[in-house]
């Protein structure tokens, strides 16, 4: 299992390679924009050179990207939802000129109008996404989320049936999220309940459509439905829950990335990704 974490893009996006370069990351994720901001300037080509020069030096793969916490396609606002779109558009577009394989989406907050109406909007948003980008290379993940608020994505049952309403299912892969599970009520700490998990996955998505891990503790206890991460050992998952996923041999060619709490410097991630090694066997 190749690990890594969340890199900054500070100073252009080819930077963050160096940075996961820097602590031993095997794989990373980055944000291609500003995920605070709907719009960017494009990607310029000295950065764009710089950053498949500094991946081929590296050796760093996959990279991951996740989209902007802005981007909400379950919106039942129009305007909201169109802007959402156009921003998520724009996400694809930049992995495809970044040779980015995985974009990692929330799948996003019904705010009031009700689970069906927002899975439903989801699947007409990602199928005007691929009608703008037919030919992206980028598979779009669908993120299992804690289930906070009006958050969709928290049961798996969620995530299938985005896929089976859009057109463009096909193009659909799944993060799973180790602290959002936990809060979503899944118990991943206990061998029974790893196994129960995971059988469930495969039986209602299929574990072949997993293709990243976000590794996060939890600050919050099973089925809290409140997103809060902690470190790697630290919180209600413990080591136990990522010893079991650290040594599934279903999962060895999927990367895990950490989405932990940042210090001043990359110090916390060293810690974090030496307690995972650790637990590889």
């Amino acid at each position: 299992m190749r690990l890594g974490a969340h890199m900054s893009i500070a100073g252009g996006v080819d930077k963050a390679v160096l940075r996961g370069q820097e602590i031993g990351c095997q794989a990373i994720q980055v944000f291609t924009k500003s995920n605070l901001r709907w719009m960017a300037s494009p990607l310029k080509d000295e950065t764009i050179e710089r950053w498949y020069r500094n991946l081929e030096e590296s050796g760093i793969a996959p990279v991951v990207a996740h989209d902007s916490y802005l981007i909400n396609l379950a919106s039942p606002d129009d305007a909201l939802w169109q802007k959402s779109l156009n921003a998520f558009v724009l996400e694809m577009m930049r992995c495809d000129v970044l040779s980015i394989p995985y974009l990692v989406m929330h799948p996003g907050a019904h705010t009031g109008s009700g689970e069906k109406a927002g899975l439903r909007r989801i699947a007409q948003a990602l199928d005007c996404a691929f009608e703008h980008v037919p030919d992206a290379r980028v598979t779009v993940l669908l993120e299992t989320t804690a289930g906070q608020g009006t958050s969709l994505g928290y049961r798996f049952e969620h995530l299938a049936q985005i896929m089976q309403l859009a057109a463009g299912g096909h193009r659909l892969g799944i993060c799973f999220d180790t602290c959002h599970a936990l809060a979503a009520g899944y118990e991943i700490r206990t061998s029974e309940g790893y196994e129960e998990t995971f059988r469930q996955l495969d039986r209602i998505i299929g574990l072949e459509r997993l293709q990243v891990f976000h590794a996060n503790d939890s600050k919050r206890d099973l089925g809290s439905r409140v997103d809060r991460h902690e470190h790697i050992g630290q919180g209600y998952i413990g080591l136990e829950g990522f010893w079991m996923l650290l040594n599934d041999a279903r999962f060895r060619q999927r990367p895990m990335l950490l989405e932990t709490p940042k210090g001043p410097d990359m110090q916390k991630d060293v810690e974090n990704l030496a307690t995972l090694r650790s637990l590889m066997t």
